[in-house]
């Protein structure tokens, strides 16, 4: 919606101008700094016109270019701190698992041998 209304509103700053423009057909005096030229008006006003344009449209143009790579480049610093997120995780859950220590797992390997001789299985194996 915001585009249509700026649209309109350049066109109708284009046909003002269009017709402030057709208005002053008179030729002027305009001094350069070295040279002094008689032009119509109406060159003058079109020319300063579409020179504004340029000028606008190019700062517009740069402008969008730099906010594009700040996104990618903003993009790429997510992907990077998600990644390096994900890694963390991964790690602290492998650090947090309860694994036996080796004198629970001996005194279970004990425990599993007496309960296996008690059951007549004279080896000590399961």
């Amino acid at each position: 919606m915001k585009m249509q209304w700026a649209l309109i509103a350049g066109l109708v700053f284009a046909l003002l101008t269009g017709i402030f423009a057709v208005i002053n057909v008179d030729s002027v005096q305009v001094n350069l700094l070295f040279n002094t030229l008689q032009i119509p008006l109406i060159l003058l006003i079109l020319g300063c016109t579409l020179i504004g344009g340029i000028i606008v449209g190019s700062y517009g143009i740069y402008r969008q270019y730099r906010l594009q790579r700040e996104n990618k480049q903003l993009k790429l610093r997510v992907s990077e701190l998600e990644s390096s997120a994900t890694s963390k995780s991964t790690m602290d859950s492998f650090k947090s698992m309860d694994l036996p220590d080796s004198n629970e797992s001996d005194s279970l390997l004990e425990n599993d041998s007496i309960q296996s001789q008690r059951k007549g299985n004279p080896t000590g194996t399961l």
